[in-house]
């Protein structure tokens, strides 16, 4: 009996989805793809429920007949390729031939599409891989896909889904990166009925501005080169736009999204003399490289790609980063304090009047004779005081008090380095990192703070405008009520223009913009907007801005104070992201130094 069998269409289509369809920013990303891939010049994308309810992919491409119409929903059908050669020629997003019946094997998907060559269109329903209907239609030359209902025949699937806003999140960020790429195509986004991107054709540039808004691009320097191997262009940050998290990098290749670590750090290297190793600076990398030369049919996602020359590609973006910096005069020259310089040295014009000087003279003492000085008589010897016996003598004399010791309970406290707070321990001498310590202090007041009463706002008398990403306006959204909590005010001005009103009190000093960023960057790398996390998240960020930095003097009561609050703390020996606060070293150890 034979226990191997080939298996359905429907069941090898679902086992592919797995790979390709993972949420619903996977089917806006394949169809949008493929919309590319038809020549669009504007594609609509409309969603509702962040994708779980229907998705719908507008474009006007060229279309399909109806029987293409058809054929596109069959594994491994497509039109970008024909032969295994011509994976090294691809010009095209797609080639495999398994979005589609991915999609259609996992949703109720509509497609209506004509060509310019026909007068009607192709009406057709698929759902669960099964045609239910295919009719002619009268419709506008392209394709108009809709998705409905995404995973309703797998419920362990939809169940994984994600909240709405972190679903939202994801889509955007393929959107962003799909429209970053193509500049000359209009995009436009609406979310439950609510415009959330228009973008009109552009230049790379204007696009970057148009999605996270002109700050950015201010601070951006272009970078240009041209070579055998491969062409380089694009923009790369200032070191005045460097972040801690969240910077907005993005590198491609052949108009195509691409995650590429080893050229992440050429561009990393190119900042080491300059920036912090923990500060990242935004770029847009634009990569040229013939097609035979990568090869992009490592992963469903197309999003790992691999070089023939990487070591040198790497070393050319590095050279070609380096140079920009040098060109536009972006690395930082030291500034000497001029306070008090003169305002006009004047040059010595041995011509001018003022500048004529008389040399000086020598006078000499012609009657000098140093051998009929005086000579001066050296001081005769005192006789030595003659020895006294004070045995016997009773008075008492003034001598310095005996130091006054603290009372046993009192441990003192040495600031060394500005750094580290000492304290003498049973076990030896105890090292507390300062700004940790802080950091774990401030922590736990903001968690509490968030979890039960409201926080405290410290108005601004200048509201602090920022611009916003869509994919940072989202997750804005989802966590406002959260930051009221800790008293962040921040309103929106319309588009993606928002206004901060206020910090949380003890804040002062603090740039407001870049504790919103840092807070929308910690929620993004979390990857989850439950309700926890946000407040961790939340928490760390307000604590690290707000916390004492190293190098900053403490008096003894400041010491005692963080000393103090750090044991009382939920843990003082880490910080919440697990970085060490204190060290002992040991007595023995100590004992040994001096042996």
């Amino acid at each position: 009996m034979s226990v191997i069998h080939l298996l359905p269409d429907s069941v090898a289509n679902q086992i592919a989805a797995g790979e390709v369809i993972q949420r619903p920013a996977s089917v806006i990303k394949e169809l949008v793809e493929n919309a590319v891939d038809a020549g669009a010049k504007h594609i609509d994308i409309l969603a509702v429920d962040a994708g779980r309810t229907s998705l719908q992919v507008i474009d006007d491409g060229q279309g399909m007949n109806e029987i293409d119409a058809r054929m596109a929903f069959e594994r491994h059908a497509t039109s970008k390729i024909a032969e295994a050669a011509d994976l090294f020629t691809l010009t095209t997003k797609g080639f495999r031939g398994e979005a589609l019946p991915s999609i259609a094997a996992v949703a109720q998907v509509e497609l209506t599409t004509r060509t310019a060559d026909d007068e009607l269109g192709t009406h057709l329903q698929i759902e669960g891989s099964r045609v239910l209907s295919q009719e002619p239609i009268a419709c506008a030359v392209g394709a108009n896909f809709l998705v409905k209902n995404l995973f309703f025949n797998v419920p362990a699937r939809r169940k994984f889904l994600k909240t709405p806003q972190t679903e939202l999140t994801n889509i955007t960020s393929e959107l962003e990166r799909i429209a970053l790429v193509h500049s000359d195509i209009a995009f436009t986004f609406t979310h439950n009925d609510a415009p959330l991107m228009n973008l009109p054709p552009s230049s790379h540039k204007q696009r970057i501005a148009a999605i996270f808004g002109s700050r950015l691009t201010e601070r951006l320097l272009p970078v240009e080169v041209e070579t055998a191997l491969v062409n380089i262009s694009g923009f790369v940050g200032t070191p005045e736009s460097a972040r801690r998290r969240g910077a907005q990098q993005f590198f491609f290749v052949n108009e195509r999204y691409m995650r590429h670590p080893y050229f992440h750090r050429a561009v990393q290297e190119a900042f080491t003399q300059i920036l912090p190793a923990d500060q990242q600076v935004p770029y847009f990398i634009y990569l040229e490289v013939p097609p035979a030369e990568i090869d992009v049919n490592i992963h469903p996602t197309k999003t790992e790609i691999k070089f023939e020359n990487e070591q040198a590609i790497w070393q050319i973006l590095l050279a070609a980063v380096r140079e920009s910096l040098g060109r536009f005069n972006a690395i930082p020259t030291i500034d000497f304090d001029t306070e008090g310089r003169p305002t006009d040295i004047p040059v010595f014009n041995p011509s001018a009047p003022q500048h004529h000087v008389a040399p000086p003279t020598v006078k000499i003492d012609t009657t000098y004779n140093p051998f009929t000085s005086m000579a001066t008589p050296s001081p005769s010897p005192q006789p030595a005081a003659p020895m006294q016996d004070f045995s016997g003598f009773n008075h008492s004399f003034d001598l310095p008090a005996a130091p006054v010791f603290p009372e046993e309970n009192y441990v003192p406290l040495i600031q060394y380095r500005g750094q580290y707070i000492l304290q003498s321990v049973e076990s030896g001498l105890m090292f507390i990192d300062q700004h940790r310590a802080h950091i774990r202090i401030l922590y736990d007041r903001y968690l509490t703070q968030l979890t039960s009463s409201p926080g405290v706002t410290q108005g601004l008398l200048f509201p602090d405008v920022v611009h916003l990403s869509l994919t940072d306006a989202t997750t804005l959204d989802a966590i406002q009520p959260d930051l009221h909590a800790i008293g962040l005010d921040v309103s929106s001005l319309g588009g993606d223009t928002f206004a901060i009103n206020g910090l949380p009190a003890g804040l002062e000093g603090v740039e407001p913009q870049k504790l919103l960023l840092d807070l929308l960057a910690s929620v993004a790398e979390r990857g989850s907007l439950d309700t926890d996390a946000i407040h961790g998240r939340l928490a760390l960020t307000l604590a690290r801005a707000a916390a004492i930095p190293s190098g900053q003097v403490l008096s003894l009561l400041e010491m005692q104070d963080i000393t103090t609050q750090l044991f009382a703390s939920s843990n003082p020996n880490y910080t919440p992201d697990g970085h060490i606060i204190t060290a002992v070293l040991q007595q023995d150890i100590i004992d040994k130094l001096f042996k």
